[in-house]
This record gives structure tokens, C-alpha cells and sequence, in this order.
């Protein structure tokens, strides 16, 4: 199985995950499991200075409640581990020396002052983006133009150095990209990015190629931010001797805001009121909230449907709900867009509908309980699973079911004024009398024989719909809102339907009267 496919997804943990991030695990996941291959997670903690403490649990966590399960990685382990870059510092060093021994790196000596220095000689010379690289490095302080004595020397005293990539001056960086065709990069405008760090970790770059190499992993499936990089890590394969290993790239598109304006970020989610992260998060430094999609009461099917389609297609296929299952078997790179794609809440809160409309009613039925219980209202559980079956055809989240539904539990106290001063009248009042008589000597009160019985008793009196049941409902329940008339009075039993019908009529008469 030298040939099987085998995708990681390798978050930084410098923060909470970013919608996008999932994206990126899922599209991973998919094509891992499409293929048969292997889905790796591996924990990218080279920037100690940006570490944020509870990240990766917090990555961990978001994937999991997508159902984004990997096979090697944190908790898991596998062949190839460690599967934190923290953990394998052991193992880069000799990569990089490797570089200098093959004269496709050197030591960097020069001090943060110095490369200032040179960055504001170059920006004075009218240079806008000075960088370390060809242009620059035979005037610092580097192995490349030191006498060899003296390198030696500086490192046998300890003195803090970095060690960068030695890029070439004149060369085309050539990369295939399965989603964005052959993509070309000249090697004089780009810089001599460091490898590694004076406290002894390898950069990004480095790190990623290594464990690339040592883990066997066959594509890189990433974000659109890490085209700038590719030609970097090309050449690194190249230097380093493993061209031929090489794993393919495919760069993802971004996710942009809703109008289209440049990337989707928190301050967008902030700003328009909708989440960017997949769970709840709390910076542990200024302890700000930051609200997930989770909490926000987002089934993570939805949600993984949801983002599954911000940049890829399911070609020809004419549908947008998919089960994981399906999104596996229709998964392909190809249908993936190099566009940026827009993500719009609206759609997002559509998806969630669509799968409440589908979701088991005794699991609704539990959460929605929890809210129950904190109003100190407790109900049968089949009355609470029958108010749910109904609710969820009409609710997008668990959280409005009490708004579309407290009628069920309380009477009503008020009633819709405009509706009773409209509809009300003296042959109202007779023709509701009679309705309640009638209900009183209904044995059936399920909703096939309510709807029956309604609308016979409307044709018979050669009525209209809308002359008695927009009364009847704001009798029953107070408002003009909710489901089928039948349904409510049905959900409410034929004791509390014909109890409300009677106090609505003297309630009425005082409104009107008002």
C-alpha cells in the first residue's frame, strides 16, 4: 500500500478554529475517505510565541462534533507519530544542516537592529518591500560572506543565529496545483526565508516539508493563504533530494464575506451578528466571548453540509443536503472552485431548517425539556414529543421553541387586539358558541379528524375559512402565530381547547367593549 493515499490537516494552535479551518479538515476527510487513504491530524505548535493555551482541545473538539474523525494523529497515534511538531524537534535540526552542507542554506547572524538597518537603506533607496534574499544578503552578517574562521567561531561561542533557505537568483519555481493548473513563481522575488529559529525550532516551512516527507503524506489539501509558500516548499523537496515523493497541492479558495469583499473574518461575524467558529470560545486573555455555531444551536450535519459547499460542487448532481456518507462518495478535487466563495448566514440558518425538519423528535424533544425545566414547567414526555414533531416544521433552532410554542404550556393571558376588534361581532360570538358545542360532542380530537371536522362545520354554515378559524386560533392560543388551527387545538386536548374557547368569549366581549 506504498501508493495509499494519505492527507493531513495541520492547524496551528495560536487561537480558535475559523470556519474555514473545518472546511479545510472536512475537505481532507473526504477525499481521504474517497480514496480509501488515510486521514491524519498533526498539531503545528513550531511559533511557541503565539501558542494559545486550550487551542488544541478546541480544534480537537470542533472536528470531532463534525464527525471529522481522523485515523492518526492527537489520542490516536499511528506509524508516524509524534503527531505534535513540539514533540519532534529532535528530528529537524539535521535537515537543516543537511541544507547548509548542500549550499542551499547558511547561518544568519545579523541582530534585530541590523536587519532594521537594512530594511530602511532599501526602503530609502525606493524599495517598498525590502526583504533578506538575493539582493541583500552578501551586505549582512551570514556565512555566505563571513570567513569561514569566524563562522565557526560564532558558533562554538553560542552566538544566536537563525539558518534560511538560500533562494536562487534567477529561477522559475514551477507547481501544479490541482485546482488552480500549472502556477509559475520567480525565485528573485522571493526572500531567504528562515528555516530555523534561534531557539532551536524549525520555522513553519521547514517543519511542514519534513514531516510531510516522514509521514509519506501523498496531497496537501490547504487554505489559499499558503499559495505564496508553495514555492518555498517546493524547493525544499527539491533540495533536500525527495522531488520524486513530492505530494501534489491543491489550494483551497477562500471563504469571503457575505458581500463578497475580501476574506470572511471575526470581526465580520462580529459585525453582522453571526458566528465564524464552530463552538463557543473564550480568549484566555481578555476572557472575550466569542459565540460557535454550536451554542448557537447548529446541528453539526448541517453545519458540515453547510461549509462542505462554500467552494466545492457535487457536479451534476442536483441536490444540496448530503450525509457524510454521500459527500464521501461524491467528493471529488476537481469540483472544487478557485473563486473565493461567499458565505451567506441566511443560507446557513436554511440548512440547519432542513435538517430540523428531519431530526428525531425524542431527541428534540430532550433539549427542549432542559428549556422547559428552567421556566419550571414540566409536561408528559409524549405531549413534549408531539409539540416538537410540529415545532420543527417551522423552527430553525431548539431555541425557538418556547416563542412558538408557550401557548402549549400557559393560556394565554393576552390576545391579538387587531385580530378581535376585526372579527368580532355578535354572529362571531354565535357561530363560536356553536363550534364549541359541537367540539364538546367530538370524541376524535387527532389532527386528521380536527381538520375534518373544521372544515365540514365551515361548509355547512356556508362560512369562510377566514370567519372562524383566525378566531379560533387567537382563542386557543393568544396569537396569530403557529401551526395548522386543528393542530393546536389537538396538541391542547379537547378539555383545555373547549376551557379556552369559553374564557376567549368573555375576554373578547371586554376588548371589544374597551
Amino acid at each position: 500500500m506504498e501508493n495509499s493515499v494519505r492527507v493531513r490537516y495541520a492547524p496551528s494552535p495560536t487561537g480558535p478554529q475559523h470556519l474555514g479551518g473545518v472546511r479545510t479538515a472536512l475537505y481532507n476527510y473526504l477525499f481521504a475517505k474517497k480514496q480509501k487513504g488515510t486521514f491524519i491530524i498533526r498539531i503545528e505548535d513550531t511559533d511557541q510565541a503565539r501558542f494559545v493555551e486550550g487551542a488544541e482541545n478546541y480544534m480537537l473538539e470542533s472536528l470531532k462534533w463534525c464527525g471529522i474523525i481522523h485515523d492518526e494523529g492527537p489520542g490516536v497515534g499511528g506509524d508516524y507519530g509524534p503527531y505534535k511538531q513540539s514533540e519532534r524537534k529532535h528530528l529537524y535540526r539535521q535537515y537543516a544542516d543537511q541544507l547548509i552542507e548542500s549550499g542551499h542554506a547558511y547561518y544568519a547572524f545579523d541582530t534585530p537592529e541590523e536587519l532594521e538597518a537594512m530594511r530602511d537603506r532599501m526602503k530609502a533607496s525606493g524599495i517598498p518591500n525590502p526583504q533578506y534574499g538575493a539582493a541583500t544578503r552578501d551586505y549582512m552578517k551570514n556565512s555566505l560572506v563571513l570567513p569561514h574562521d569566524e563562522v565557526k567561531s560564532r558558533l562554538a561561542n553560542g552566538d544566536q543565529f537563525v539558518i534560511r533557505i538560500k533562494m536562487p537568483r534567477k529561477e522559475e519555481i514551477k507547481l501544479q496545483d490541482l485546482i488552480r493548473g500549472w502556477v509559475v513563481f520567480q525565485s528573485s522575488q522571493l526572500d531567504d526565508k528562515v528555516l530555523f529559529k534561534s531557539d532551536g525550532m524549525p520555522t513553519y516551512h521547514l517543519a511542514n516539508v519534513v514531516d510531510d516527507y516522514l509521514m509519506k503524506i501523498t496531497h496537501v489539501i490547504r487554505g489559499e493563504e499558503w499559495l505564496p509558500s508553495a514555492p518555498l516548499h517546493v524547493l525544499l523537496y527539491k533540495c533536500l533530494g525527495w522531488e520524486d515523493v513530492m505530494p501534489k497541492f491543491a489550494h483551497l479558495p477562500l471563504i469571503l464575506r457575505p458581500d463578497g469583499n475580501g476574506k470572511l473574518s471575526k470581526r465580520d461575524g462580529d459585525r453582522l451578528g453571526f458566528p465564524v467558529f464552530p463552538l463557543n470560545w473564550t480568549d484566555p486573555e481578555t476572557k472575550e466571548n466569542s459565540v460557535g455555531f454550536r451554542e448557537r444551536g447548529f446541528f453539526p450535519e448541517a453545519f458540515a453540509n453547510m461549509i462542505s459547499l462554500l467552494g466545492w460542487h457535487p457536479g451534476s448532481v442536483q441536490q444540496e443536503l448530503f450525509s457524510m456518507e454521500e459527500m464521501i462518495q461524491l467528493f471529488t478535487i476537481e469540483h472544487i472552485g478557485k473563486s473565493g466563495a461567499k458565505f451567506d448566514f441566511e443560507k446557513a440558518k436554511w440548512f440547519n431548517h432542513e435538517y430540523m425538519k428531519k431530526a428525531d423528535s425524542h431527541i428534540l424533544a430532550a433539549e427542549f425539556k432542559t428549556i422547559l425545566a428552567e421556566k419550571n414547567i414540566s409536561d408528559t414526555d409524549d405531549h413534549i414529543v408531539a409539540i416538537c414533531n410540529s415545532l420543527k416544521q417551522r423552527c430553525t433552532f431548539v431555541s425557538e421553541f418556547w416563542d412558538n410554542s408557550f401557548y402549549f404550556f400557559t393560556e394565554p393571558i393576552q390576545y391579538d387586539e387587531q385580530i378581535v376588534k376585526k372579527k368580532w361581532s355578535e354572529k362571531t360570538k354565535a357561530i363560536m358558541k356553536e363550534l364549541r358545542s359541537l367540539l364538546s360532542a367530538q370524541s376524535d380530537f387527532s389532527f386528521s379528524a380536527l381538520d375534518s371536522f373544521l372544515h365540514s362545520f365551515v361548509q355547512e354554515k356556508n362560512l369562510t375559512t377566514g370567519d372562524v378559524l383566525p378566531v379560533l386560533r387567537i382563542m386557543l392560543s393568544g396569537t396569530k402565530n403557529g401551526p395548522a388551527v386543528f393542530e393546536i387545538a389537538s396538541l391542547l386536548g379537547k378539555e383545555k381547547s373547549l376551557a379556552r374557547i369559553e374564557k376567549a368569549e368573555i375576554e373578547f366581549d371586554k376588548l371589544i367593549l374597551a
